[in-house]
């Protein structure tokens, strides 16, 4: 059977006598009549209300991402929360139906596809079918862009291969200069938002349409997009899961943000199963980690490797690494063969490092790399517990000329550096003041530059002055004020 078989195109397209004789002075028939095809035109409606992510953008390609969705808006947030750190939900029924929860968002089978538009070049993907094994969520690969181009992104969504009703959803990006481009590049980093620490009710998050103000060139979230195992609901399941990316995808702030600026992620133990996760945990409930795992690539669009590194003109090279698929088990004894990235990656890291001519390098980490961090954490490069591995990166990193590092993970905002090495790492903090905790204020060490209880975000320039090449590092809080600010020349 087509996918697209409706009954009432069935009795349109047939001959029965009934539908040829029927005539105007039959109004109780022609309303029934009618009112069907209303009903199965409404049936065939779908939605994009979580959005999209214009993903993994370089010089000549782009993958977009979105799910289509069964309603218009996502489910009220009704319940109240505590007043204290990560604001959980009152009285919040775990056992509900999914359908049910606050700011769930039911998908919908159907169809998606993309167009890409700039100046006299149109380019457009098939049309892809969203399936319910994937949580109606589709990826659309783009290659053979041209550099430093903006392009004008149009979606478009229908319910069955021969629907007449398509939605429709716009956005726009830019691509990545050439690698031999002097151009100034802007972008902006953040991290660890639970659903119920928002800070604003109507749109979710203050942070995301304060970084929209800066019209960033990209945006890369570094880990803790959601947070499966804090209630309202607990993720003990694969659908409570999936429910965490709608929600937080659907809220205003983050669906506008996303609309306009590219985004990079990565990945940590919160949006894959559970605190300090690694390979060998077991399970949060029924969810798995290879759940988890499934569940983070629906909803992420890389191409290929979780790590992997992106040129943005000749005076910036980022690279994203994983900490969380390859790492040997935290509470196994320290050696030099006890690792957070594996042995392929470090490899990988160590090559197109070496390769690189970019100006300033920079290496985003979802966890710490210099920290400090507090003593009973056992997960990171700043902890005991990795301390082998962390020694030999510092130094590595320590070695290259204008390299930074920028890591996710901490609910504080910091700068700091290393005693031993010099290296200088930047921690965005959380992305809302509700989820500041871990640390104490007044313990500010030798090694801190900055540190700053609040939320918010890190915004990074590059920039020629006298064409000489500088990099900005801008702490802000939510509203988007500057609250630390931090320069450096290229050596």
């Amino acid at each position: 059977m087509e996918d697209d078989f409706y009954p009432i195109h069935f009795l349109l397209k047939s001959n029965y006598p009934f539908f040829k004789n029927m005539r105007l002075a039959q109004p109780t028939l022609c309303l029934l009549f009618f009112l069907s095809i209303t009903f199965a035109l409404h049936a065939q409606q779908v939605y994009f209300t979580t959005g999209f992510k214009i993903a993994e953008v370089s010089q000549n390609e782009v993958r977009i991402w979105t799910r289509l969705c069964g309603q218009e808006q996502p489910n009220p947030v009704s319940h109240e929360r505590r007043e204290k750190i990560f604001r959980h939900p009152l009285d919040f029924d775990e056992s509900m139906p999914v359908d049910q929860m606050d700011g769930a968002v039911k998908g919908a089978e159907g169809y998606v596809r993309a167009i890409l538009i700039a100046g006299n070049t149109r380019k457009e993907s098939d049309w892809q079918r969203v399936k319910a094994a994937d949580d109606f969520t589709v990826k659309i690969p783009f290659t053979g862009l041209k550099a430093g181009t903006q392009y004008d992104l149009i979606l478009e969504g229908k319910a069955t291969r021969n629907s007449q009703q398509v939605t429709q959803i716009k956005g726009s990006f830019s691509t990545a200069p050439a690698p031999d481009g002097v151009v100034s590049v802007q972008f902006t980093t953040s991290t660890c938002q639970y659903f119920w620490s928002y800070d604003d009710p109507k749109i979710g998050f203050k942070t995301y349409e304060s970084m929209a103000k800066l019209k960033p060139d990209f945006f890369v979230q570094t880990g803790d997009y959601v947070y499966y195992d804090k209630p309202g609901p607990s993720a003990n399941i694969i659908e409570k899961a999936r429910h965490k990316w709608h929600a937080m995808d659907a809220w205003p702030a983050l669906k506008a943000f996303y609309t306009n600026t590219p985004v990079y992620m990565v990945k940590d133990d919160h949006d894959l199963l559970s605190d300090d996760v690694d390979p060998k945990t077991e399970n949060y409930g029924e969810l798995s980690f290879e759940d988890g795992l499934k569940i983070w690539y629906e909803n992420v669009a890389v191409k290929d490797k979780p790590y992997r590194t992106f040129r943005w003109g000749q005076d910036v090279q980022i690279w994203l690494v994983e900490g969380r698929e390859f790492r040997t088990p935290n509470k196994t004894k320290d050696s030099g063969q006890k690792t957070i990235w594996g042995s392929e990656q470090k490899n990988w890291f160590q090559r197109t490092l070496s390769q690189s001519d970019a100006t300033f390098k920079i290496l985003f980490s979802a966890t710490p790399i210099v920290g400090p961090d507090r003593e009973n954490k056992t997960d990171n490069h700043a902890n005991a517990a990795f301390d082998t591995e962390g020694e030999w990166l510092r130094k590595l990193l320590a070695d290259q000329q204008n390299l930074f590092v920028v890591n996710g993970d901490r609910h504080w905002q910091y700068v700091s550096e290393d005693a031993e090495t010099g290296l200088i790492e930047f921690g965005s903090g959380p992305v809302s003041d509700n989820h500041v905790q871990g640390w104490d204020p007044d313990d500010k060490r030798p090694e801190h530059h900055y540190l700053n209880l609040i939320g918010g975000f890190l915004g990074v320039k590059i920039f020629r002055e006298n064409d000489e090449a500088n990099i900005q590092f801008t702490h802000y809080d939510v509203d988007g004020n500057v609250v630390h600010q931090e320069a450096f020349k290229a050596e």
